[in-house]
């Protein structure tokens, strides 16, 4: 590697983290709406031992802006176009639903995991949703902070 191309790589993962937070936070407001209606925040604070809508809130959209990281770093050399970056946050968010709906979260609150009821059907929807919206404004952030 080139020190210009070490010096790319070095400069561009600041901006695909900064991409991947915005991304994770717009698609966690949107989300976090969808469970607000269901009435899933409390449950969500639950996970640190609250059952506030407030706290709810500010767990979930740690829990996105960290998604979003983690998308970027791992996925975010790929997410290409709009249209890729949206499949890949998709896939992204089916992984998330798997690890966090299914698994983790029953775990921590003593629930049984890989239970396949309505909520769960209602949360893979709003996970794809979540995926699809980091995906798209990924792909539309990053090239902005590139310009600057």
């Amino acid at each position: 590697m080139t020190t210009a191309s070490v010096s790319r790589v070095t400069t561009a993962m600041p901006m695909r983290v900064a991409a991947g937070v915005a991304g994770g936070l717009i698609g966690g407001v949107v989300f976090g709406v969808l469970m607000q209606m269901m009435d899933i925040m409390p449950m969500i604070a639950m996970l640190i031992g609250s059952d506030s809508i407030v706290v709810g809130w500010l767990v979930h959209l740690t829990i996105s802006a960290f998604i979003g990281v983690t998308f970027a770093v791992l996925l975010g050399r790929w997410a290409t176009s709009v249209a890729v970056s949206v499949a890949l946050g998709m896939g992204y968010g089916v992984i998330w639903w798997v690890l966090g709906a299914l698994i983790l979260m029953p775990a921590k609150l003593g629930m049984g995991v890989f239970t396949f009821n309505t909520m769960a059907w209602q949360s893979l929807m709003g996970h794809l949703i979540y995926g699809a919206l980091l995906g798209a404004a990924y792909a539309m952030i990053l090239p902005r902070l590139r310009r600057r």
